[in-house]
């Protein structure tokens, strides 16, 4: 290797970090200020860079949190996919895989989590939306993928919509985090986000496995007491 190579490759690695930083800070910032509360000055303070250097790579707010946008997502709709598409797995480990990537992402990095469920939704910016949207649709479209197969192979209850039923299990994870991110849930302790993912996947697999146990309530009153308690009915 050169001595010019080496140099290019250290300038390259340096460019990197750098970048990496300032994008960790801006996660950081989004996170406890939001969006609307950021400035460049706060994520050049929180990198410990200079103010013209955030300028330097990104030309502004919007493309800072585009870029955050972007990365976050990646990653996240790759860990899903290889869930998903696991021809080893069962229909109720993929579920339970995919609401533990989700949840896992949470407890690794949750203002990033946070900034992606919240901060992004909020950007005037029509371009953030755009991409938080198509993430979206492209990750219920590969579980509505998923949810066909586990039919074709008698997985799935044969009268179901298979895209109906991945933009449940979606809708349900994003509720879930949201619960967390927004401070509903005061206990984000392991243990309670071990809780929550396993309430979401068993929940929502009752309601979509052939012959699963579904528990029929009878809202009727009981005329016999002087409460309104409903009635269980027989397990169907």
């Amino acid at each position: 290797m050169s001595q010019r190579q080496s140099k290019s490759e250290e300038a390259g690695s340096r460019e990197s970090e750098r970048r990496h930083t300032i994008l960790r800070a801006a996660i950081d910032v989004f996170a406890r200020k939001g969006y609307h509360g950021c400035r460049i000055a706060d994520v050049a303070r929180e990198a410990g860079v200079a103010y013209g250097l955030v300028y330097h790579y990104f030309k502004n707010k919007d493309e800072l949190l585009e870029t955050v946008a972007a990365t976050g997502w990646s990653g996240f709709v790759t860990r899903l996919r290889a869930v998903a598409e696991d021809e080893t797995s069962s229909i109720e480990q993929k579920v339970h895989g995919i609401a533990e990537v989700a949840f896992e992402a949470y407890r690794v990095d949750p203002r990033a989590v946070k900034v992606l469920i919240l901060e992004i939704a909020r950007s005037p910016s029509g371009g953030h939306v755009v991409t938080r949207q198509q993430a979206f649709l492209d990750t219920i479209r590969m579980a509505a993928d998923m949810f066909a197969r586990a039919q074709a192979a008698g997985q799935l209850r044969e009268e179901l919509d298979p895209m109906l039923c991945a933009s449940l299990l979606v809708g349900s994870i994003e509720m879930g985090l949201t619960a967390f991110v927004s401070g509903l849930m005061e206990d984000r302790s392991p243990e309670a986000l071990e809780r929550a993912r396993t309430q979401i996947s068993e929940s929502f697999l009752r309601g979509v496995l052939p012959n699963a146990a579904l528990q029929e309530t009878s809202w009727k009153q009981d005329k016999t007491s002087s409460g309104t308690r409903p009635k269980a009915g027989k397990r169907a």
